[in-house]
């Protein structure tokens, strides 16, 4: 049964929008979702399946440290956003952040460049996940049938397969996503706690503290040493990236300006914690590196597991730990993916949103927006025919897209001397213009490693195509914007120059909640309007 909020639903009436979405959702749910997507989500999965990345690029310090230093920034860019989300509660996420904080001048194009970085962030966060879901179930299969590897068309079934599972639920099980999100939060800590002492237990040797804590080889990178550090850093980077994508939730969550920025900050708080305890278990017990880097597919879990435990079928047994918090990730990427793809399109601001905009009103979802977003992806997909590296394209371009898309909010905010966020009820105080820089820094730093291939010398089919992946989805909006958007794009409704009452939108009267839809409806009638 839908719960509704009318605070809540006031609030965002106050924005602009009608609430066509059932609020079941609760903080913990939340949590999980993010955590989930996050942890790439959550840090069992983004850890292991790009574990190739720091055992190339510097091994146990840039495992472990690295970890430890993205996890801290990643808290400063996810205290910055929750600051902002705070104020603007809103499905529309960063995208209505950047139309809010910036002058009426400027709304149209911060918004326009926000949604698009925003969008392709999470079809490429949702295509990574799922494509290394294929991947780590055929690779399974390898820990029974040694030497065998799965060719480009098995890999991209697979990946396809795992796509339609993760739709179907979304479909079939939304009414259900606030259950499937905290059983994520259990099987996750569960996981956790079985592997580290299945690991510690089986073991038949282990590593000293000094390895784990200490050694740092980077010979296989091609990097020069100091480097090839910062290149590893994409391992953490990827997994602790998806904690924005939550604020696509917010119309579906009970009194989302206090439970979406607590699911933000905590779920990487989580995550960091989570990570190191995982990190460190598999550093004593990590067979040798050559041997893992060998596997063909690029994902070594299943045979470490394999290794360390002596056995095809204990290797698969932790591996099916794994897979299990894979398909929450799955998942709940899809889930935001979608609302993301809903909310933008409610602007006008995708080729046939008039399409992609509609609700289905019988599974309460917008089922059009979850189409386009697997067929997407699904399409992505496709980039392995012509890169055995596509994996790292997919993580790249998503930490990229992601990362800008939460700048872009920050960077206003701080140009515009935080007035909007002055009275926030998550403020970040006195420390606010340091933690932001903080963010700032971070991310410029971010767009320019993560273009870069984990390792040289570098051939064309194992090149990281993330830059062109990011050109290819911003030739498209730039296009786009000249045909339709620079004539007909206004943006989200915002008020006179972002202002709000008290740091809070102010909640509207019975009158002006009637005006606010009319001029919803007018805005969808638009948006009708500018057709495929």
């Amino acid at each position: 049964m839908a719960h509704t909020d009318a605070s809540a639903d006031a609030q965002l009436a106050a924005m602009g929008y009608k609430a066509e979405l059932p609020r079941t959702l609760s903080m913990m749910s939340i949590l999980g979702m993010s955590f989930a997507i996050m942890g790439l989500s959550c840090p069992p999965i983004g850890l292991s399946t790009t574990m190739y990345i720091t055992l190339t690029d510097g091994q146990s310090v840039t495992i472990i440290w690295g970890w430890i230093l993205v996890s801290l920034i990643s808290l400063c860019i996810a205290a910055s956003l929750a600051e902002i989300c705070a104020v603007f509660p809103t499905a529309g996420g960063v995208y209505y952040w950047s139309a809010m904080l910036s002058t009426k001048k400027y709304a149209p194009i911060a918004s326009w460049i926000t949604g698009w970085l925003t969008l392709v962030g999470n079809w490429t966060v949702t295509t990574s996940i799922n494509f290394s879901g294929g991947q780590l179930i055929l690779s399974a299969i390898s820990l029974w049938r040694d030497g065998w590897a799965p060719n480009q068309w098995q890999t991209i079934l697979m990946f396809w397969c795992v796509m339609l599972v993760c739709m179907l639920v979304n479909i079939f099980g939304g009414k259900y996503l606030d259950i499937i999100n905290k059983i994520c939060i259990y099987w996750t800590a569960a996981s956790v706690v079985i592997i580290m002492v299945t690991l510690l237990a089986m073991a038949g040797h282990k590593r000293s503290g000094e390895f784990v804590f200490g050694h740092y080889d980077a010979s296989a990178s091609g990097w020069p040493v100091g480097w090839a550090f910062f290149v590893g850093l994409l391992q953490a980077a990827y997994t602790l990236t998806g904690y924005g994508m939550v604020a696509a939730m917010c119309e579906e969550v009970q009194q989302p300006q206090r439970e979406v920025l607590r699911a933000m900050v905590l779920s990487v708080a989580a995550a960091g914690v989570t990570g190191v305890i995982y990190l460190v278990p598999i550093l004593f017990v990590l067979p040798d590196v050559k041997m893992l880097l060998s596997v063909t597919n690029g994902q070594p879990i299943g045979l470490l597991f394999k290794t360390v435990t002596g056995s095809a079928a204990g290797g698969f047994g932790l591996l099916f730990l794994i897979l299990g918090i894979l398909f929450f990730a799955g998942v709940g990427a899809l889930t935001a993916a979608s609302r993301c793809t809903y909310a933008f399109a409610r602007d006008g601001a995708i080729p046939g949103s008039r399409v992609w905009l509609k609700v289905n009103n019988s599974l309460d979802i917008p089922l059009n927006g979850l189409f386009l977003s697997t067929l997407v992806c699904c399409l992505l997909g496709l980039i392995y025919f012509g890169s055995s590296a596509a994996f790292n394209s997919f993580t790249g371009v998503a930490t990229i897209c992601l990362s800008t898309s939460y700048a872009l909010p920050i960077i206003i905010s701080l140009l515009r001397g935080r007035k909007h966020v002055k009275n926030s009820p998550f403020s970040l105080g006195k420390f606010g213009v340091a933690i932001n820089m903080v963010a700032m820094f971070w991310i410029g730093l971010a767009v320019v490693l993560f273009c870069m291939p984990v390792s040289l010398p570098v051939k064309a089919d194992a090149m990281n195509y993330a830059s062109v992946v990011f050109a290819g989805f911003m030739v498209i909006s730039a296009g786009w914007y000249f045909v339709r958007g620079r004539n007909e794009f206004t943006g989200p409704p915002v008020a006179v120059e972002g202002e709000v009452m008290g740091g809070i939108a102010e909640v509207p009267s019975a009158s002006d909640s009637m005006m606010l839809g009319k001029e919803k409806s007018d805005r969808e009638a638009s948006a009708e309007q500018l057709g495929p």
